[in-house]
């Protein structure tokens, strides 16, 4: 009979892998059938409906209310139709996640009737209760009104019985409560301060968008296994836990192939996601046993981090039927990689204009270096912001690794970016790219290799690759929005100067083209030093950034803290995205929500600690004990010291770790409730930073080795052997 552990549990409770997928191989029969798109507005609108809605999503023209009633009715019907009983006003507090409330289409008619309603106003408006949602301070416990506003540029979707609406979330007074406003804003600044940088290019009218790619990391674990681990349940990562023998040592998960159970999951995954528009492209094994990947086609920014948010969802809910849970914590297993959500952002035209692709000719190419030394001026200048960003309490255990991005937020280029801005640097004249090169790999069959315009740095949090830059360190369960914001918002803060001082140069006589070769030459001679193409892991960069007068700190409580310098109060003031109590209120709830995760870990691991590591070590040390006792019976005087030295000395070490981590506990306990006790705030997240967290991975050392020590059978929790490989 199997009883290995857990594993046999696992093994015998997983159910088989599902085929959810209808035979049909088309994913256009079925792509986007759950959403409100214009597909099915053709057939539930109105032409002249249609294109105001078109001209509202295109080119911000405000919805006329009466439009909105056409829209509402036309909207019900489509639900209705696909079998949806209620409607939510579907928004994204500074929980970081979704909020819904579900409110009926059923609407009372006289005493015994009762008609399905759902108006315009129903659709343009509803009031959640904003104290009930971190606000940072911008509203009182007791000021509960805040509002909800429909965002047309993301169609509606339908789940299940119920018809979500993306909306905007807002104060009673008007401040930003949520991801969303401040992102749309920041599009919105971003690409009125790009339209003017492209006129002296001669492109007038151009739509422009800040365009989205993410890469979304996640871990699988047997659901089974994971209600056993009270830490992976209440803090979505292990707290204790021995590393396996065998993790990723050998590179042999990476892009191997799919298990399964596995690729059940997302195949169905993968269906439900086109179903609701979400056009996912990529699936594949990354780098960490158990852990995967899922990508998308680019979108518009706005849009894509819907999507994203959805998908996350999405992949919680279906992964109970395929026996799994999903983990988007950073970093759920020490010693093995984490997980990221890597932001591959850019700008471009509707039309098809990459700014951020070299082109074919001298002015495409002169647009090209334009916009990329503005990028790399708003990085160089808003390095600490844009690293507040990802700074996180579950972030920060995967940040600055050699696994992941490191602590300083530099920019890689490539060889021929490079080369060609350090050219500029030399020359009053514009500077030519050379066509694609290629090699032969020798073999005839092969044809042969065209190079990229970069290799790729995958030890760089800001790399170029070649139409797009790649923020590596957003955390895998964040949303992008924050991150998006602060690229689109320094950008713009940096065009509008760019602008400004090219206007100068103008109006003292030099010709357009040339005044903005002379600025762009000017703008990344004064940013450089953000530029690194090297090994970012390496202690001579640290060394080096430091010296450059890079941010290359560590600490999240001083890291947030970049949200409210003079710097970006005044970038973000100027292009209209935060005022100053609103990037106080973010502040604010970043550290509150940085000092409250800590807690719950602290709390998790006393729990944990004493509760089930400990009495089964006192057991197996009592065992032990007993047996020297037997030994000293049966064995001569002589024998027994000799017979008996490695179970004393394994007594010995576990009555000493038990005994430290039990200190350690109840130092941790008195902390947590003394600083519990008080306001929360920077200084309390000092506190939990330079006092608590050390105190996690003390009692983590000792923990750890007594699992290293006590009766297999005896321990109480599935162990990374288990919890890291699918059966």
């Amino acid at each position: 009979m199997e009883n290995y552990r857990f594993g046999a549990v696992a093994r015998a409770n997983a159910k088989e892998p599902l085929d959810p997928v209808p035979p049909a191989s088309e994913i256009s029969r079925y792509y986007g059938c759950k959403v409100f798109n214009r597909t099915n507005m053709r057939k539930y609108l109105s032409e002249g409906t249609r294109r105001t809605i078109y001209e509202t999503v295109e080119k911000g023209v405000v919805l006329d209310p009466k439009v909105a009633d056409h829209v509402a009715e036309g909207m019900k019907r489509w639900a209705m139709d696909m079998g949806a009983t209620h409607y939510t006003h579907w928004f994204q507090p500074l929980t970081g996640g979704t909020a819904e409330k579900h409110d009926s289409f059923a609407t009372p008619r006289g005493r015994d009737e009762s008609i399905e309603r759902f108006s315009g106003e129903m659709l343009r408006q509803a009031e959640p209760d904003a104290s009930s949602f971190p606000s940072g301070g911008i509203r009182n416990i007791f000021e509960a009104r805040g509002y909800t506003a429909w965002d047309p540029s993301s169609p509606a979707f339908v789940i299940g019985d119920t018809l979500c609406i993306p909306t905007v979330f807002v104060s009673y007074t008007g401040e930003a409560l949520d991801f969303k406003v401040p992102l749309m804003r920041s599009e919105s600044a971003v690409t009125a301060a790009a339209g003017d940088v492209l006129e002296y290019f001669g492109e007038r009218g151009e739509v422009i968008h800040s365009y989205l790619g993410w890469e979304q990391e996640y871990f699988l674990v047997d659901r089974d296994l994971y209600y056993m681990r009270p830490d992976l349940v209440m803090a979505d990562r292990t707290l204790i836990g021995h590393a396996s023998a065998r993790s990723q040592q050998l590179d042999d998960h990476y892009f191997a192939s799919i298990p399964p159970r596995v690729m059940a999951f997302m195949r169905e995954l993968e269906f439900e996601a086109y179903g609701l528009g979400i056009p996912l492209k990529t699936r594949h094994n990354e780098a960490a046993p158990n852990q995967f990947e899922a990508a998308p086609v680019y979108e518009a920014a706005n849009l894509a981090n819907d999507h994203n948010l959805l998908l996350m969802s999405l992949m919680k809910n279906l992964a109970e039927k395929h026996g799994f849970e999903v983990l988007l914590h950073e970093k759920p297993f020490a010693g093995v990689n984490g997980s990221g959500k890597h932001c591959n952002w850019s700008l471009g035209t509707e039309s098809g204009i990459g700014l951020m692709a070299p082109g074919k000719t001298d002015e495409e190419n002169l647009r090209f270096l334009c916009f990329m030394a503005n990028v790399l001026m708003a990085v160089y200048e808003n390095n600490s912001l844009l690293k507040a960003t990802v700074m996180s309490a579950s972030n920060s255990n995967r940040f600055g690794a050699n696994e992941a991005p490191p602590s300083i937020i530099s920019c890689f280029l490539g060889d021929q970016v490079s080369a060609a801005f350090e050219k500029l640097l030399k020359t009053k004249d514009m500077v030519k790219f050379g066509p694609k090169k290629g090699y032969s790999i020798g073999i005839p069959q092969i044809p042969e290799l065209l190079l990229d315009n970069t290799d790729r740095n995958r030890t760089s949090p800001f790399a170029f690759t070649g139409n797009r830059f790649e923020f590596r360190a957003v955390g895998s369960s964040q949303n992008c929005s924050g991150p998006i914001t602060v690229l689109n918002t320094i950008l713009a803060y940096q065009l509008r100067r760019f602008k400004a001082a090219v206007d100068r140069r103008i109006a003292d006589g030099a010709p357009p083209m040339q005044a903005v070769l002379d600025e762009t030459r000017e703008t990344y001679r004064a940013c450089r030093d953000v530029c690194f193409d090297g090994n970012g892991y390496s202690e001579e960069w640290k060394k080096e950034a430091e010296r450059r007068g890079l941010d290359c700190g560590l600490s999240v409580p001083e890291s947030l803290r970049a949200f409210t310098s003079e710097q970006s109060v005044r970038a973000f003031g100027d292009v209209g995205v935060m005022s100053e109590a609103e990037l106080e209120s973010r502040k604010e709830v970043f550290l509150e929500t940085y000092c409250r995760k800590v807690a719950i870990e602290a709390r998790v691991l006393s729990d944990m600690t004493t509760n089930h590591v400990i009495p089964v070590a006192i057991r197996y040390q009592n065992m032990l004990v007993e047996n020297v006792r037997d030994l000293k019976e049966v064995c001569q005087p002589k024998d027994f010291q000799r017979l008996s030295a490695s179970q004393m000395d394994l007594i010995e070490c576990i009555a000493s770790d038990i005994a430290e981590a039990e200190k350690t506990v109840d130092a941790l306990d008195a902390e947590v409730e003394e600083l519990q006790a008080g306001p929360e705030g920077y200084d309390a997240a000092v506190r939990y930073q330079n006092e608590v967290v050390p105190m996690l991975e003390e009692i983590r050392k000792h923990v750890d080795s007594l699992e290293m020590m006590i009766d297999d059978q005896m321990w109480p929790l599935p162990k990374y052997r288990e919890l890291l490989f699918v059966h």
